[in-house]
């Protein structure tokens, strides 16, 4: 399909910079046969009948932007690098200026006022990509490699809330979801940023099991499509799993007429990655780089809850499938002129899938 299909003006101001306070007080749209309807999220529950699953996704935002300088050379850059997918010991990483590093350079990582036992971490530049992607071998390895990252990094905000303000503290807790558990993602999933435990209990209180899966998610979240038609866009791979235990959970509620409602687009793609033609949900443990936009034909979810997403974004496209472009698009200019909050930090959908 044409990439253009999925473009829309959205006003700068809608860009959310900070999330709601509660959480569970962010608008929620929903989208359901075409009707459009304005709620909060913790309206959520009447939405939801007994016997409905919500799958969410634990994963955890690691501190993986880090800040050093080239050295070993006349001169010594500032270098960022964003780590995006661990490679046993080794990471790959985005950095700026890539221009400014080639493979055998060193980068020392630290700053003042937060350093790591040794003060700073030092990695090789064993290769280098074509689009800003390098492999960093660093000098520490197994936990003491974990725990330098997290005294040295800082959690990678998306790029329209970093270059509109400076990532604080304040950016540690509210980057994470109260599901947060497993290590390895870098960036949120940012539909569940918006749960809390009373919202939780409300749910459990309706009836409403909440299961836990767990995806990755990688920085490729944050690239534009920048080829003229979505056949030739291709999604970096990341890290999922499902246990046996959550798959047979869900298959068997689904069976008993529960509806299995995504929480986010991650848990969504997971779950797709993870079902056979026939909708039942298989253990998985695996990367995916399931690429979904309209003409996909969904199988494992009926609802799903996510944030609002870029123009011409892959994200946008998945949402477009699932409920239908024209919708979406009226829902969007719909939530642009009611005000809603847009990106990782705004308010939420929630999508009943289009009925084919």
């Amino acid at each position: 399909m044409r990439t253009d299909l999925f473009d829309f003006d959205l006003p700068p101001e809608r860009i959310a910079l900070r999330p709601a306070s509660p959480r569970d007080s962010a608008r929620m749209l929903v989208v359901e046969n075409g009707a459009l309807r304005d709620q909060i999220i913790s309206d959520l529950p009447q939405w939801l009948r007994p016997g409905d699953q919500l799958v969410v996704n634990d994963t955890k935002v690691i501190a993986a932007q880090l800040k050093g300088r080239r050295i070993g050379r006349d001169t010594e850059p500032k270098i960022e690098a964003t780590l995006i997918k661990r490679l046993g010991s080794r990471w790959q990483a985005l950095v700026k200026p890539a221009k400014k590093l080639a493979p055998g350079d060193r980068i020392r990582f630290g700053n003042e006022g937060k350093v790591c036992l040794l003060g700073h971490l030092d990695a090789e530049v064993e290769a280098k990509g074509t689009e800003g992607e390098v492999t960093l071998a660093f000098s520490f390895h197994g936990p003491a490699l974990d725990q330098a990252i997290a005294d040295l990094g800082s959690p990678p905000l998306p790029p329209y809330i970093a270059s509109k303000r400076t990532p604080d503290d304040q950016d540690l807790a509210d980057y994470q979801t109260m599901f947060a558990a497993n290590e390895g993602a870098v960036a949120a999933p940012t539909a569940g940023l918006h749960f809390t435990p009373a919202l939780e209990q409300s749910l459990r209180d309706r009836g409403v099991a909440l299961n836990r899966v767990t995806l990755h998610v990688g920085a490729g979240t944050f690239l534009p499509v920048k080829v003229d038609d979505t056949d030739g866009h291709k999604m970096h791979a990341e890290w999922g799993t499902i246990s046996a235990e959550t798959a047979e959970r869900l298959n068997v509620a689904r069976k008993n007429g529960g509806r299995i409602v995504a929480v986010g687009t991650t848990s969504l793609r997971l779950l797709e990655s993870a079902a056979s033609e026939d909708g039942t949900i298989q253990p998985f443990a695996a990367e995916t780089s399931i690429f979904i936009t309209p003409g996909y034909r969904l199988r494992a979810v009926d609802a799903l809850i996510t944030n609002f997403h870029l123009p011409k974004s892959t994200l946008f496209m998945l949402v477009s499938a699932f409920s239908g472009l024209e919708t979406m698009k009226q829902a969007y200019a719909h939530a642009i002129a009611q005000g809603y909050r847009f990106y990782s930090y705004g308010d939420a959908c929630l999508l009943f899938r289009a009925e084919r």
